[in-house]
């Protein structure tokens, strides 16, 4: 699947609390911590532009006018602020800003921090731009990246999710699948038309893509961190720093 198939605007979930970090996030929010030497929200911003996304709409709460200050000066890709007064969820949140997409589009979280895979595992090693070549809108409504909890061993996974064998997700709802959700993925905008109004969400539209066996999963083969707490956070900038070494 072509690149020009998907909206060139993306969505960056931004808005969260980030409590589990602190006092990382005491005084910003969590997509302002540095991995790497690099905020978060801006390692990610950095692998959309790479991809050739025009625009990306963030929405914002805790911290919301820090954030919007860290990136008043960014200009690839477009901002686009949607600042919650109140907290619309992970589905509230992105069914706000509906407005900006008429076609299938990439959302990550503000603290998505990936690796692409190593050049030996992947001829093209931009992991978006995979996910961009597997997505089937004849197929799917939602295309979710997945982690192999077996190689997270820098953070702790979950296992969120298994595959069936035409690669379809199916939540394992007692933690026990073989993969941790990402957190990114592609999804159409007609996932959210009967969503409700207001704070809901996200799983629930997973769920629904998935009863209707239009949820699918990509494998990711570089690696991914769910940095949630301090010693997540200084596990993956110490071991950045060992390769840098």
């Amino acid at each position: 699947m072509s690149r020009s198939a998907l909206s060139d605007t993306a969505f960056i979930l931004a808005a969260g609390l980030g409590t589990r970090l602190r006092p990382y996030t005491n005084d910003i929010p969590k997509p302002m911590v540095e991995v790497g030497g690099q905020t978060m929200i801006d390692r990610a911003l950095d692998k959309l532009h790479d991809i050739d996304i025009k625009s990306c709409v963030i929405n914002t709460h805790y911290k919301g006018e820090i954030l919007q200050r860290h990136l008043m000066s960014r200009r690839n890709p477009h901002i686009i602020f949607s600042p919650e007064e109140e907290l619309l969820d992970t589905g509230g949140g992105i069914n706000a800003a509906l407005e900006h997409f008429d076609a299938p589009f990439f959302v990550l979280s503000g603290d998505s921090v990936w690796e692409d895979a190593p050049p030996e595992n992947n001829t093209d090693h931009n992991t978006l731009q995979t996910m961009a070549d597997h997505w089937d809108p004849a197929r799917m409504d939602i295309l979710i990246l997945l982690q192999p909890v077996t190689t997270m061993a820098l953070t702790e996974g979950t296992g969120d999710y298994d595959l069936d064998a035409q690669g379809r997700a199916l939540r394992s709802k007692d933690k026990t699948g073989k993969y941790m959700w990402t957190s990114i993925r592609i999804n159409k905008p007609e996932i959210f038309d009967d969503a409700p109004d207001g704070a809901f969400s996200y799983l629930e539209l997973l769920d629904s893509a998935q009863k209707k066996g239009r949820l699918y999963g990509l494998v990711h083969d570089g690696q991914w961190h769910h940095i949630s707490t301090p010693e997540d956070l200084h596990a993956v900038n110490e071991a950045l720093k060992a390769d840098e070494a």
